[in-house]
């Protein structure tokens, strides 16, 4: 090997040198690494990862607050209907599980899409006849979350926009914001019982909305939208040529003086991608079991969407095989009693909720009708010590050890979102104690009292 030394470009007389070495194999000469030119360390997060952002955790992160020592903490803010042990699965359900693990069969990797005979199990249990749906129209996911994300993904372009629930969950926006998809918020409207604005709705649409999601039974407003709601919901969908993502995770999970209506049901010519799973209904959402319904009677989605959720979903393997094994029985063998002793208890617990809640000045709860969830409105010039509705539940937590989730996780301020799936005395407890603060707090009723006195 011959050494030499190549001066380079510089100034003066101290132009810089490079020790080069030659190696000579035949009539090829080889340029070996040159000296001086030490690598650096250069590793940074992607794009994405900088692009995705929690609203739920990063105000909930930022609440530095220790509850009340003298006070059990009751927390009324997590939508995981197991926390506090009084909703459990069937005991079919956890049996299908068993029996599934014990056989062995499941253990190996199952199609990206999922089982055949899982997606035909699902397939079955929601085909109607307004609504028709084959095994090749299911797409088995992890959780609801991703079939969300697999959604979202394949309808819509960085660059484009979708029309998203005010209020409404954050995971939307959060999955949305990381592709680099830009979230248009309209408005529901808590006097007509969180129904959609639907002009705001219609006027929010432009040449780059790729699509409408419409989350019915709603977390985190507990409304259930009326079936002549969603024809109107419909209507903008098909005079806009807007496809609709429908998150009906929380499906069936209504009160009996309601009725659920999948929005499929009702659409004669919008393509719907509608998602869902075990994670509520069957009270088991660590399992991660969800799914991806596609509607498409016009053939507008055609082989093209279709393609892409196989494709998508070959980013992983798909969800959990022992779940999948246990599928089909969950869904044909889980007796009727199960759902409606759970919609009883979900029910009783937003009766009392809400007429608790509704006697406290200063509060004005709207009345849920499904899901888990109801929300709860800030009279905040009542409270004028509270900035927000994040102070109020801050110190809701710091004095009386109830944490509720301020409804600005929802991107909708001066309201809180309370989770019914607590036992009926922990439920009231709850209600007593946010009176008591409420009591403390509270300006205006000595006003109200001076002038009673004056009659």
């Amino acid at each position: 090997m011959d050494s030499y030394l190549i001066q380079v470009n510089g100034c003066g007389d101290h132009a810089p040198m490079l020790d080069v070495h030659l190696k000579s194999t035949g009539n090829t000469i080889l340029l070996g690494k040159a000296k001086g030119r030490k690598p650096r360390w250069a590793v940074r997060a992607s794009e994405m990862s900088k692009k995705t952002f929690n609203p739920v955790r990063a105000i909930v992160d930022s609440m530095k607050v220790e509850p009340n020592p003298k006070k059990a903490m009751i927390s009324l803010s997590l939508g995981d209907p197991t926390v506090f042990g009084n909703l459990p699965t069937n005991d079919e359900v956890t049996r299908a599980v068993k029996e599934v693990l014990d056989s062995g069969q499941c253990n190996g990797y199952a199609p990206s899409v999922g089982y055949q005979s899982c997606r035909e199990a699902v397939a079955a249990y929601y085909n109607c006849p307004e609504a028709p749906l084959e095994a090749q129209d299911v797409i088995l996911t992890s959780g609801c979350s991703q079939a969300i994300e697999l959604a979202l993904a394949v309808l819509a372009n960085p660059g484009q926009n979708i029309l998203v629930p005010r209020p409404g969950f954050s995971l939307y926006k959060t999955l949305a914001l990381s592709m680099g998809i830009e979230v248009k918020l309209y408005n529901l409207l808590p006097e007509k019982a969180w129904e959609i604005d639907l002009e705001h709705l219609e006027s929010l649409v432009d040449e780059k909305t790729a699509c409408l999601i419409v989350n019915n039974p709603s977390n985190p407003c507990g409304s259930v939208f009326s079936k002549s709601h969603l024809q109107e919901i419909l209507a903008v969908a098909s005079r806009q040529c807007v496809p609709i993502l429908a998150d009906e995770i929380y499906g069936d999970m209504v009160f009996a003086d309601c009725k659920y209506e999948p929005i499929a049901t009702l659409s004669t010519n919008v393509p719907i991608l509608s998602c869902g799973g075990l994670a509520k209904r069957w009270l088991v959402p660590g399992w991660r079991m969800g799914w991806i319904l596609i509607h498409d009677r016009r053939d507008i989605f055609g082989n093209e969407i279709r393609d892409g959720l196989v494709r998508l979903s070959q980013r992983i393997l798909g969800p959990c095989t022992l779940v999948q094994g246990a599928l089909e029985r969950i869904l044909r063998q889980t007796p009727p009693e199960f759902y409606h002793n759970t919609l009883s208890i979900l029910k009783s617990n937003a009766d009392l909720c809400y007429a608790a809640l509704s006697a406290i000045p200063g509060l004005q709860p709207v009345r849920p009708a499904g899901a888990m969830y109801l929300m709860v409105e800030i009279e905040m010039e009542h409270f004028p010590e509270f900035e927000n509705d994040v102070e109020f539940t801050e110190r809701l937590i710091s004095e009386q050890s109830v944490f509720c989730l301020p409804a600005t996780c929802f991107e909708y301020p001066n309201f809180f979102r309370v989770v019914i799936t607590v036992s009926e005395e922990m439920i009231l407890e709850a209600c007593s104690r946010i009176q008591e603060f409420c009591e403390m707090h509270y300006q205006g009723a000595e006003g109200t009292q001076d002038l009673e006195c004056d009659k």
